[in-house]
């Protein structure tokens, strides 16, 4: 940096405009930046914190973009919850809650602040460190896969409806029986592009299922298994891993992507394994305080 970090903090808090802002705790992150808590903290050079961080993302008096990191995590909570609700919240983080400030942004952000420059990165005059900036999500990777399984949790209805019951494969307890079972057949199961072709031996889904019980023998990194509300008594229940993404209710079936299959979105049906499964994720889930 050019200067002291003290300096760097006091440039991008200096009429600093919010935009928005966004939690990073082990119950809920950017999933963009990472698999887990640790992963998505790493992204952006923090050490992971048990009670997270507020992430506060702005533009200064000259149009440069920062992040001011936070340690005030119930406040950028209640931010948050009022705009979703459509009320106005003035986010005015105080000096003594900031944990450091970072050039550029890690999100993509799709307004700026009006009355000051169009947004850009900070100069090397004020920081010579990168600038943060959002995962590509243009071809398909990791970031894209968890944004896919982002998207899924929150349009649950819309993807249930899409499947068929009778063409959702249920997990197999034997993985070696499926090996045996020659060439998969081409069921249908839901992809981006709205045509379904999956199969009850589907090798990608084996895996993920085969992954996701040794979390329960050895538990993954925080935040990697996170449980969030649903209707009913059921819960919406994610989990990630090297690849993988799983999106399920734990009364209903799963959703499984792939960063080897782009786009497609492969449905586990509930059948005798899956319930059990998902239990026992649940009791290892971070659910949001």
């Amino acid at each position: 940096m050019a200067g002291t970090d003290e300096e760097v903090v006091a440039a991008a808090d200096d009429a600093l405009y919010v935009l928005t802002a966004v939690l990073l705790t082990p119950a809920k992150f950017p999933s963009v930046l990472g698999d887990d808590y640790p992963e998505a903290c790493t992204a952006l050079g923090l050490a992971p914190r048990a009670d997270g961080y507020g992430l506060v993302l702005g533009q200064d008096g000259g149009g440069a973009r920062w992040t001011v990191v936070i340690d005030d995590v119930s406040l950028v909570a209640v931010a948050i919850a009022s705009w979703d609700c459509g009320m106005e919240y003035d986010l005015s983080p105080s000096e003594r809650t900031v944990v450091t400030a970072l050039p550029g942004w890690p999100l993509a952000v799709a307004v700026a602040a009006p009355g000051v420059p169009a947004p850009h990165d900070p100069g090397p005059d004020i920081s010579d460190q990168p600038p943060l900036s959002p995962p590509d999500t243009g071809i398909w990777g990791p970031a894209q896969r968890r944004l896919g399984a982002d998207e899924i949790a929150l349009q649950w209805a819309v993807w249930r409806e899409q499947i068929d019951d009778a063409d959702s494969p249920a997990p197999r307890s034997e993985p070696e029986e499926d090996a045996e079972a020659g060439s998969p057949e081409e069921d249908p199961e839901v992809g981006s592009d709205g045509e379904e072709q999956a199969s009850q031996g589907h090798s990608g889904i084996q895996r993920v299922l085969a992954e996701a019980r040794a979390y329960v023998d050895s538990p993954p990194p925080l935040g990697r298994i996170r449980s969030s509300f649903a209707p009913g008594e059921a819960r919406t229940l994610r989990a990630d891993g090297p690849g993988w993404s799983m999106v399920a209710r734990t009364d209903d079936i799963a959703f499984v992507l792939l960063d080897d299959e782009p786009g497609e979105v492969l449905p586990i049906g509930r059948g005798p394994e899956l319930p059990g499964l998902l239990e026992a994720l649940e009791r290892l889930a971070v659910r949001p305080s």
